[in-house]
């Protein structure tokens, strides 16, 4: 009886997200992403450049909100503020959804040593400065949540830059935790995490 009750609950959820996802306009999303987002972050969220954050496999909800942040001015950035200026809270869900449904692999590891460091710091943080674990928030395999990014896979550059931009409150849109976690990592910490995460898939 629990099984049968377990399928059918199941297949309810399954039958929700897919009604959730009738309701999103895919269509006009790759419309917008190929005319303009796919410039810096490409036509399937791989970005090119390392300056440019990777969207494939974002979790849509956070997409979205990023973008109604850029909109309102709360995250700042002279790059994306035109470019999110025009967009609906419908077609910001869309991008959203049409990028999480995109996939891509994490880089091959480069440097053992330095990944171990960042592997140590981020499944364990720092116990002598009081920096804790990155995988406490974003999930052991950087995966994040709806409310949290999703790491693995990020350019390391652009994982880096966003923790100095949070370190100086140049970056407050997002949890007010990441002040503190960005102000606890040393330098070396900071590149061997951004190293680190973009390894893992």
């Amino acid at each position: 009886m629990k099984k049968i009750l377990a399928g059918a609950v199941i297949s309810v959820l399954s039958v929700g997200s897919l009604v959730a996802a009738e309701k999103v306009d895919l269509a006009k999303a790759e419309e917008i992403v190929s005319g303009r987002c796919f410039l810096c972050h490409g036509l399937e969220g791989e970005s090119a450049s390392p300056v440019f954050p990777r969207l494939a496999g974002q979790h849509a909800e956070y997409v979205a909100r990023q973008l109604a942040d850029f909109k309102s001015g709360k995250r700042k950035s002279d790059t994306m503020k035109p470019q999110a200026e025009e967009l609906t809270p419908a077609e910001m869900k869309a991008i959203g959804v049409f990028f999480e449904n995109k996939k891509f692999g994490g880089r091959p590891a480069k440097d053992a040593e330095l990944l171990a460091v960042g592997k140590f710091v981020y499944n364990r943080g720092n116990q002598f400065t009081g920096l804790p674990s990155c995988a406490s928030c974003h999930g052991p395999n950087g995966l994040g949540s709806p409310q949290l990014p999703r790491l693995a896979g990020q350019h390391p550059r652009y994982v880096e830059d966003q923790i100095k931009q949070f370190n100086k409150r140049e970056r407050n849109n997002d949890n007010a935790v990441m002040h503190t976690v960005a102000s606890k990592l040393s330098e070396l910490e900071t590149h061997a995490v951004a190293e680190y995460v973009a390894t893992l898939e």
